[in-house]
């Protein structure tokens, strides 16, 4: 079974809209012609199994080269194409690609040319004249790897999450299957959230292209320009994170009625806030629903959309065809009501980490995979998030590992050591904070080291606040104690903000 068959197999007319962008309309036809030609570019230019990497907008060339990727039977790696060359070429050495795939917005790209990788335009070849096609799809067992995207992970640092044609086509039909939640043809969703991140990947592009509806494609979020083709689109079905729910809320002259053909309205990959929720649905008339997920889960587990019913601070019960088990320290199931860590089971549950046993075998076991999160079921099976089991700081949905973030700051002169924390914040859902021991005899800035930080890593995973400390708190085993950073972050006076 290959990904990009099922992804192109929906049973609506081949002149059916599949894509929709700010420059023209494209159709399942259009589709199916580009993927088989970049297919063939693909199978032309690397071996059975080869790694392909991305670098492009949420447009029409990125779904190309994604199910072209797909159709030749290689596996896709979707790479930020916003973040740091520094991060790109450390992501394009982990994976080894073969080839990548570049958007027009892209050009050269300088961390493929580090890292040794050609580089080949998605426009050119797509669109060159005479190219061969792969005419059939490339066969591929349902334990293939189709993707890697790269994520902190359960634990750890960042690392590739390989996940197989069966697990993403797996929870694509558990969300088809589970009732409130599934996409007709009829509908039209909104393409905002990147594609280079699991949840626009297979709840946005994926389960659209499943359900043979179309995809309005945002290259950028603009609360205001999003709002508007929401309405010129008649868009009926979203998928956002909290940051741009918030985002909407500020646009002073967005109107009342701007929502008013959406069926569906999703948030997720953060905790979404009780407050803006009921705002959302004040201000709009918008009811939105929370949901659980992660990359190694393909990536939806949960969601308050099974009964179409609001609960404020649940996620909701599992899809269909997901299992969910609550334990304790030792690996106990605990009691309606008492907190234990999430444990998930399903054909949706990932391959492991790409090179990384030892980190696979801690969060996979027995066919159970370990989150990490904690949460509280009630007697429905209704569960309520309440801690996090690891020091993951997840910003607009995206997961932040503080060693990635210390370890750039330390490359800096200056800094001896320094531990990274995150902390409240009613948009993102969290924000990154880092205490720096500078060393003796300097006093590096927040702007100086902000400016360090911005060659290393995604924008995303910078700092908001930076203090400079003169020791931080260690276990006996000398190890960080970011739980004491965290209960004991200083007043906001206090701390130095990064220009």
């Amino acid at each position: 079974m290959n990904l990009a068959a099922v992804l192109l197999g929906a049973a609506v007319s081949p002149d059916a809209p599949a894509l929709i962008t700010p420059s023209a309309a494209w159709s399942r036809a259009d589709l199916f012609a580009r993927a088989a030609t970049i297919g063939g570019h693909v199978a032309s230019r690397t071996g059975p199994d080869a790694r392909v990497a991305i670098l492009a907008d949420n447009d029409e060339h990125f779904v190309a080269a994604y199910l072209g990727i797909l159709w030749a039977g290689r596996v896709a790696v979707p790479l930020n194409h916003l973040a740091p060359h520094a991060e790109q070429r450390a992501e394009l050495g982990a994976v080894a690609p073969e080839l990548v795939l570049a958007g027009p917005t892209i050009g050269s790209s300088p961390a493929a040319a580090g890292a040794g990788v050609p580089v080949v335009s998605i426009e050119e070849v797509s669109l060159a004249p005479g190219a061969a096609r792969l005419e059939a799809p490339g066969e591929r067992a349902d334990g293939d790897v189709a993707v890697l995207l790269f994520t902190s992970g359960t634990a750890g640092m960042p690392k590739a999450a390989m996940l197989s044609h069966g697990n993403l086509a797996a929870n694509l039909h558990q969300v088809q299957s589970t009732p409130g939640l599934a996409i007709r043809p009829s509908d039209v969703a909104l393409g905002v959230l990147p594609y280079f991140h699991v949840f626009g990947l297979n709840v946005v592009l994926g389960l659209s292209l499943v359900a043979g509806a179309p995809v309005v494609c945002l290259p950028r979020f603009d609360p205001a320009a999003s709002l508007a083709a929401i309405t010129r689109h008649q868009v009926t079905v979203i998928a956002a994170v909290p940051a741009i729910y918030h985002a909407w809320l500020d646009v002073a002259d967005a109107p009342s009625d701007a929502f008013a053909r959406v069926r569906l309205a999703v948030s997720g990959a953060a905790a979404l806030g009780t407050d803006t929720i009921a705002a959302v649905r004040e201000r709009f008339g918008l009811h939105v629903h929370e949901g659980y997920g992660l990359t190694e889960a393909a990536p939806i587990v949960t969601t308050t959309a099974v009964q179409r019913a609001v609960r404020p601070g649940s996620i909701g019960p599992p899809l269909r065809g997901v299992e969910v088990r609550l334990v304790d320290s030792d690996g106990g199931e605990v009691l309606a009501g008492d907190p234990g860590e999430i444990l998930v089971r399903g054909d949706n549950v990932f391959m492991g980490y790409w090179n990384d046993a030892e980190q696979t075998a801690r969060v996979l076991r027995d066919g159970w995979l370990r989150t990490g999160d904690i949460a509280v079921a009630d007697d429905e099976g209704w569960l309520t998030l309440v801690d996090r089991a690891k020091d993951l700081i997840i910003v607009s949905g995206f997961n932040v590992y503080p060693g990635e973030v210390e370890a750039a700051l330390v490359e800096h002169d200056d800094v001896v050591e320094a531990a990274v924390v995150g902390e409240p914040d009613p948009r993102a859902g969290e924000r990154v904070v880092a205490f720096v021991v500078p060393r003796a005899g300097t006093s590096p800035t927040p702007t100086i080291l902000t400016a360090h930080l911005r060659r290393r890593v995604a924008r995303y995973k910078i700092p908001q606040r930076i203090e400079l400390v003169d020791a931080l708190p260690h276990t006996f085993a000398g190890k960080v104690l970011r739980r004491a950073l965290r209960e004991g972050t200083p007043d906001s006076d206090a701390i130095q903000k990064p220009a």
